[in-house]
């Protein structure tokens, strides 16, 4: 959607075709039996990985702030494909980004940032609707992160004592929305994009034939029949992601396709894939800390994680 100006309805046939299913099916049990691998060999300790692990909220708040300022300076909002009008409702959308940018960047306030980037989900549905905005929901689990585990280093916070390196049940939280928020984005542009709107696909195909990838190395593959496959491979990405398991291999297996297009597509991709981007880093980095890696792959939020609350609360009320 974010090179395509064309729009088309959504179409369920697609997704509820046999052999469409088949595939989800196939992805749910590959990831199962990832899940299961990962239950022999997590994964591989990597100290200099390991070592960035208290920079990751900076990390976070960077990629966030660069990617909302600069799509801002193109007249968008969150996304490639959301225009701001020139109105006050556009104006009003516009203050909101630059304000949760420039917070983020310097690090001041950054929770108070990050309930305001939360806001502005709903907010953009009532100029946007919900299906664009839901797109970016990989957003919401920076944002996310950022309640949760702090500023972090490098920050004002954290220069003015508002803040200091997140705790194991602080870090616990963050991850969790995090890994969901992320891997839900994949999967809910899986289906729009996709599964439940071939066509929109089938014509982003007809304007840019080298992306059927299958044919460029010689495998006969029609357009529909790529757009399944891609669609099935970005749902059990997603699967994956929200799964925790084997994060240091899934990420890198993933960020081949993410990064390649930038070639094709350069800024706009690159600034709309930038949250991301910053999702991947955080479950690398901390899939590559011994004492980290078992929070990645949690599939529910630690029990002590709750008491990460009261000092959310208390951070946000200083």
């Amino acid at each position: 959607m974010w090179f395509d100006a064309k729009r088309f309805p959504l179409d369920w046939g697609f997704a509820g075709q046999r052999l469409t299913l088949i595939f989800l099916v196939l992805a749910v049990v590959a990831t199962i039996a990832v899940r299961a691998l990962a239950r022999l060999k997590p994964g591989v300790d990597v100290p200099v990985l390991a070592g960035l692990a208290p920079y990751m909220p900076f990390a976070v708040r960077l990629h966030l702030a660069v990617s909302l300022i600069g799509l801002l300076s193109m007249g968008t909002y969150l996304s490639p494909a959301m225009h701001l009008p020139n109105s006050v409702d556009g104006w009003v959308l516009g203050i909101t980004m630059a304000g949760v940018g420039v917070l983020m960047a310097t690090g001041f306030r950054a929770r108070w940032a990050a309930a305001l980037l939360i806001a502005a989900g709903p907010l953009g549905m009532l100029e946007f609707g919900v299906s664009p905005v839901l797109q970016r929901v990989d957003i919401l689990g920076l944002a996310l992160f950022v309640l949760a585990a702090g500023a972090g280093r490098w920050s004002a916070d954290y220069e003015q004592g508002r803040t200091g390196d997140p705790s194991l049940a602080a870090s616990a939280a963050a991850i969790w929305s995090l890994r969901l928020a992320a891997g839900g984005a994949l999967i809910v542009v899986a289906f729009v994009e996709k599964l439940a709107n071939p066509q929109l696909a089938l014509d982003f195909l007809a304007e840019h034939p080298h992306f059927n990838v299958a044919q460029e190395i010689g495998i006969h593959m029609t357009d529909l029949q790529f757009v399944r496959v891609a669609g099935v491979i970005e749902v059990l990405f997603g699967l994956l992601v929200i799964s925790g398991a084997l994060p240091q291999l899934c990420v890198l297996i993933a960020g081949i396709p993410f990064n390649a297009t930038l070639y094709f597509f350069g800024t706009e991709e690159l600034l709309g894939h930038l949250p991301i981007y910053g999702a991947m880093l955080v479950l690398l980095v901390y899939g590559s800390h011994p004492q980290l890696r078992p929070l990645v792959s949690a599939l529910r939020l630690p029990g002590r994680a709750h008491h990460a609350l009261p000092a959310l609360r208390g951070a946000l009320q200083s």
